[in-house]
């Protein structure tokens, strides 16, 4: 499984390289704002320094909603770099552009997704990745797990190429649960990355360790 980081945030984009766990970045137009970044080509320059950083897939957002604008967009985000992914949302006009930017080479990720069936639509159009929000999910109490293995299960039976790429993660154990469940790639903050790290037996064992070393030493 790949972890993508999801942020705009350049010290995080390359605190993940240098643990060596980075296989790509997403970002928004929100996360964009929380850097503190506005502006379209301040936007477009911010996306090139994450290129810079990272020859992992990048998924730069658009912000039209018409198919046309969604199409100029897309194609203004993915001259930017080789390995910049157009992020589409998923709308019917989302889908067409979709199909167009397949048709042309341009690699995709279909943003905002709750449903198997709409699944199933942005894999009929050639999406590179697909996005399930699994904490949203959860928010409105339906099962964020449950979508994800029921669209690894729709896209195993139909050899559908896309890969799932669970996004909206919370916390460590989403992560496993991602895993654990069929998604090919989770998204989400440094943070819920580091999680996996912790576990009170490992700090117990490690502070025994190093008092037995200290002891024997002294």
């Amino acid at each position: 499984m790949k972890f993508f980081v999801d942020t705009a945030s350049l010290d995080q984009i390359k605190e993940a390289k240098d643990l060596g766990i980075l296989d790509g970045v997403t970002t928004n137009p929100s996360l964009m704002a929380k850097e503190g970044i506005s502006g379209k080509q301040n936007i477009l320059n911010h996306y090139k320094a994450i290129c810079d950083i990272t020859t992992g897939d990048v998924s730069a957002e658009v912000i039209s909603t018409d198919y046309a604008g969604i199409v100029e967009e897309g194609k203004r985000l993915a001259e930017i770099a080789p390995n910049i992914v157009v992020k589409v949302p998923m709308i019917k006009e989302g889908i067409k552009a979709i199909s167009h930017f397949t048709n042309v080479g341009i690699r995709t990720n279909c943003t905002l997704v709750f449903s198997a069936g709409q699944a199933i639509l942005a894999a009929k159009a050639g999406a590179t990745y697909l996005s399930p929000f699994m904490g949203r999910v959860d928010d409105i109490t339906w099962d964020g797990v449950g979508l994800i293995a029921e669209i690894a299960e729709v896209y195993a039976i139909q050899g559908f190429d896309t890969e799932i790429l669970a996004a909206s993660i919370r916390s460590a154990k989403h992560i496993v649960d991602a895993a654990k469940n069929g998604a090919d790639v989770v998204t989400c903050p440094l943070n819920a990355i580091l999680g996996l790290l912790k576990h009170p037996l490992t700090d117990i064992g490690l502070a025994k360790f190093l008092a037995d070393h200290k002891k024997a030493n002294s």
